[in-house]
């Protein structure tokens, strides 16, 4: 398994890869501690509630998401960010067809397989 990234990342030259119905993402750039991955939701698209022990800061670009992390629940739209501590349950509700950029703390293992 690749453990480090390219320096350079140009996303034109990236393939999209599916994720669920409505939600694929782009790698970016990752080493053993940290990892950048793009994520496009058309309208509707769901990111289901769940829990990963990495650290996770998000930034929103476009579109409009109901997030939800632990019990609370947040209409966030592009310019907007949130972080979501190791082990707290999450997820999000595309309302606008939209772009994430996440970056997790380590590597996301399971998105290199």
């Amino acid at each position: 398994m690749k453990h480090e990234s390219d320096k350079f990342i140009f996303s034109k030259n990236l393939e999209w890869e599916e994720v669920a119905p409505g939600m694929k993402r782009k790698i970016l750039g990752f080493n053993d501690q940290i990892m950048m991955v793009k994520v496009h939701f058309d309208k509707g698209g769901v990111g289901v509630i769940h829990k990963h022990p990495h650290s996770q800061t998000t930034y929103v670009v476009s579109g409009k998401f109901e997030v939800t992390i632990g019990q609370e629940k947040k209409i966030l739209e592009g310019g907007d960010a949130f972080y979501i501590p190791p082990h707290i349950e999450h997820g999000a509700v595309c309302l606008e067809e939209g772009i994430l950029i996440d970056v997790f703390s380590p590597v996301r293992e399971d998105f290199l397989i």
